[in-house]
């Protein structure tokens, strides 16, 4: 799984898997590395690294979710996800292997053709730090 590569191609590409996943909050813990998934970089899934900082009310979902921040930095630190965008990194967690295998087959038979850097345009970050799912905009909330 590689990281964000530069100048991504936006190629807005239906997820079907992850509005329908269902992970609680309890599934992750404050210190745990994780990723928010984006895209493909040529036959491999990339995405935006993050560390689990501390519980936080995901107001887009009306649901618990987590304080996550980018080590890297960038235009802003820190944002809140709701459970269900992440996928650990920093542990053999069954769940989010099966949510990364079953991912990776359905972008590497939609993109293989393609060698560019694709960004599916899962996600955006609202005015109060939030990433937000495509479906989740969608469905007013």
């Amino acid at each position: 799984m590689s990281q964000l590569p530069p100048d991504p191609v936006v190629a807005l590409t239906p997820d079907p898997l992850t509005p329908r996943r269902d992970i609680t909050h309890a599934h992750f813990q404050a210190g745990d590395t994780v990723v928010v998934l984006k895209g493909v970089a040529g036959r491999e899934l990339w995405g935006d690294a993050m560390r689990v900082v501390a519980p936080s009310w995901h107001t887009p979902t009306d649901e618990d979710g987590w304080r996550l921040r980018d080590a890297t930095g960038g235009q802003q630190s820190y944002v809140t996800a709701h459970p269900r965008y992440l996928v650990h990194l920093s542990r053999r967690c069954p769940e989010c292997l099966i949510h990364l295998r079953a991912m990776e087959n359905i972008l590497r038979a939609r993109f293989a053709d393609r060698n560019g850097v694709i960004d599916c345009g899962w996600y955006t970050t609202t005015a109060l730090g939030q990433l937000v799912h495509a479906a989740d905009i969608r469905s007013g909330r």
